[in-house]
């Protein structure tokens, strides 16, 4: 079994929980994190700077293109950062752990 990570940023916390809350309940996710964050970038040739929650989404990979529909479906952004991060090395007790918490 392989594991990701898979990151996005949202607006706020609202969002992000309400991303978490439908992942978790699916078992797409085991475990999903949020941190708030500032971000800076371009947009439409205009410099952005904004308050942020990440989160970082712990699932199988062959979770990956779920999430990404469900992540696409319920965030507000146009284009939302949906970036996959393979996990190279776990111990044994979290992959389990992962494992049991995601169909």
């Amino acid at each position: 079994m392989s594991l990701i990570i898979i990151q996005t940023t949202c607006p706020n916390a609202e969002e992000a929980r309400k991303i978490a809350k439908v992942l978790i309940e699916k078992k797409l996710a085991a475990c999903v994190q949020m941190t708030d964050i500032e971000s800076f970038y371009m947009w439409q040739d205009d410099f952005c700077n904004d308050k942020e929650v990440l989160i970082n989404i712990k699932t199988k990979k062959e979770n990956f293109k779920k999430i990404q529909s469900k992540i696409k479906e319920l965030h507000s952004y146009d284009v939302p950062e949906i970036i996959c991060v393979n996990i190279e090395n776990v111990s044994k007790d979290y992959k389990k752990f992962i494992g049991e918490n995601t169909k």
